[in-house]
């Protein structure tokens, strides 16, 4: 599994599945991209780009789309996963008995399984074995600057060192650096970590409390995944890596994001469900925040800014009241 893949599926035409299916196909790979929805397939098809998120991008000669889940199968070996977090075992469910032994998933997801707090990686091993070869891709990127052909990178970890390099080589391009890690479990924390932080810093900007908040939080909110992530075993140097420090900064600090968007929303005095409405698209963070609480506990850390965020969304705590409480914590050491 060490040479690029010629072929490859994409499930989940949203902004960010598409973007990565337009990267794949510019890198000449045979791309087919799937939507559960029949009348999208054929609207993109017809139009030759994804006109509901990512209008006026025109799709490549080979890059099409389906809504047939065997037709994915029989298209390619290599399946990427691009949909939200609670549709990942469903998707998984659907596809096991389609799948081959050369069948290789990944996904791009970022965010744990709602209710269970599971990673995505202990979601795949339960329900297609401990010998399914997977991986992912995470790093700060944001899909209309990846569909536009825009510098960035990434990194790709897998369950097998060829795996991490077959999924980057397909990726590679002239725009776009990949680094391959076999820490799979620190790049799943770092990715979905940061959006429930991402709603932290964009609460404290809707509240108007400035650049030095934001940057106490993206500080403090690192240290909060290094305490879970080093008490799961997940490496230090992955945290501060692209898909670590790296998606944090991004997204706490560029409106691009939809997570930190409606944390701005938030802060601005709307409730959790008129901001996911007007922002239109699945805002991991917000689902995530209950999960990472979860996590915490097992592991026993503390987590307090994303504590203050599962209050917020889910407890009815008003943000102006979170950010008294984290300020009225016990002095502590920094390290």
């Amino acid at each position: 599994m060490t040479s690029s893949p010629t072929k490859i599926a994409v499930y989940g035409a949203g902004s960010w599945g598409t973007a990565l299916a337009l990267q794949l196909a510019r890198n000449g790979l045979d791309v087919l991209l799937w939507d559960f929805n029949p009348e999208h397939v054929a609207t993109y098809e017809a139009a030759r780009e994804n006109s509901n998120y990512l209008p006026g991008i025109p799709f490549p000669d080979n890059l099409h789309c389906t809504d047939s889940l065997e037709a994915m199968m029989q298209h390619s070996d290599d399946q990427l996963i691009v949909i939200p977090s609670h549709g990942f075992r469903d998707l998984l469910k659907k596809l096991k008995p389609l799948l081959k032994p050369e069948h290789a998933i990944f996904w791009a997801t970022k965010g744990l399984e709602v209710g269970t707090g599971k990673l995505l990686h202990e979601v795949l091993i339960e329900e297609l074995g401990d010998d399914a070869p997977y991986g992912l891709v995470s790093g700060p990127t944001f899909a209309s600057e990846v569909a536009k052909g825009l510098p960035s990178a990434m990194t790709a970890a897998a369950s097998t060192p060829e795996l991490a390099t077959r999924i980057a080589a397909a990726f590679q391009g002239g725009n776009y650096r990949v680094y391959t890690s076999d820490d799979v479990l620190g790049v799943e924390l770092g990715g979905a970590v940061k959006n429930v932080l991402a709603i932290a810093a964009g609460i404290s900007d809707g509240l108007g409390f400035g650049a030095n908040a934001r940057a106490a939080i993206i500080t403090r909110g690192l240290a909060e995944i290094m305490r879970l992530a080093k008490s799961m075993g997940a490496k230090e140097d992955t945290i501060m890596g692209l898909s670590g420090v790296g998606d944090l900064v991004l997204t706490c600090t560029d409106n691009q994001s939809r997570n930190r968007r409606l944390g701005l929303a938030l802060g601005e005095g709307k409730n959790v469900d008129e901001a996911i409405e007007e922002i239109g698209q699945a805002v991991e963070g917000a689902k995530s925040s209950h999960c990472i609480g979860m996590l915490a506990e097992r592991a026993g850390v503390e987590m307090p800014i994303c504590e203050a965020v599962h209050k917020v969304i889910y407890k009815d705590l008003k943000p102006e009241q979170a950010v008294k409480e984290l300020l009225a914590r016990q002095l502590k050491a920094e390290f």
